[in-house]
């Protein structure tokens, strides 16, 4: 059966270039207009994907993408925006985008960018269904368990977003491994792609600042100089 997509862009002739080349790609997509008719057609039937614009008229696509994360819909969102500034991007990560394209952008990257997160949910419900019988991993006073995609540490329940979770756990599971950004990307976001290895380090910053006694000081996810980074090795 083939995945849905739900576009929701305001700007009708792109709405309607970007429905095309999904349905050319193979997807079943249905287009609407604005934030509004996006929150009722998940409501009506979700959608295995959401496509927001983040300028639209009534609710714009971070308030489409607050409410549904405050429903608790997993949905994976690709947030398209006119803006460019970082605060822009990490506005919507941090309201539970799984990633952003700026425009203009190359169809062949939206659709490269749709089939990866496509892939990644279906790679999560497989970990999830099998992660149940998992122990939880341990690193000091901190604690993942994976089937319940919870994390603690110092037994304080602490709050992440799905992507901070993946990028937390790909650490956990490789203690004391080296990845550099763009090993990171590949590996969490399912893609490599020139120009978004910043993507990477805000999420970063955002779990130690999530993690970490001393944010400036990390001590369980440490910078290596020149290389990349890594989750210390588990304390005995």
């Amino acid at each position: 059966m083939s995945a849905t997509v739900l576009v929701a862009e305001d700007q009708a002739d792109i709405r309607d270039v970007l429905a095309l080349n999904l349905r050319q790609a193979g997807y079943e997509v249905t287009a609407v207009a604005d934030g509004r008719a996006a929150l009722a057609s998940q409501e009506r039937q979700a959608s295995d994907l959401l496509v927001l614009d983040l300028m639209m008229p009534g609710l714009d696509g971070l308030e489409v993408c607050k409410a549904l994360r405050a429903r608790g819909r997993g949905t994976p969102i690709l947030m398209l925006t006119a803006k460019t500034t970082e605060l822009d991007r990490v506005l919507g990560l941090e309201l539970g985008a799984d990633d952003y394209l700026t425009k203009p952008f190359s169809m062949a990257e939206l659709l490269a960018r749709v089939k990866a997160l496509l892939r990644r949910a279906d790679l999560l419900r497989a970990a999830q269904s099998s992660a149940q019988a998992q122990q939880p991993l341990h690193n000091g006073e901190l604690e993942i368990t994976p089937g319940k995609r919870q994390v603690r540490t110092g037994g304080k329940p602490i709050e992440l977003t799905a992507r901070e979770f993946d990028l937390l756990l790909h650490f956990a599971q490789h203690p004391g491994h080296v990845y550099s950004r763009g090993e990171l990307l590949n590996a969490v976001w399912g893609y490599t792609h020139d120009g978004y290895e910043h993507t990477v380090t805000t999420h970063i910053n955002r779990l130690r600042a999530k993690l970490e006694a001393d944010p400036l000081n990390p001590q369980i996810i440490l910078t290596v100089r020149g290389a990349g980074y890594k989750m210390r090795e588990a304390p005995p």
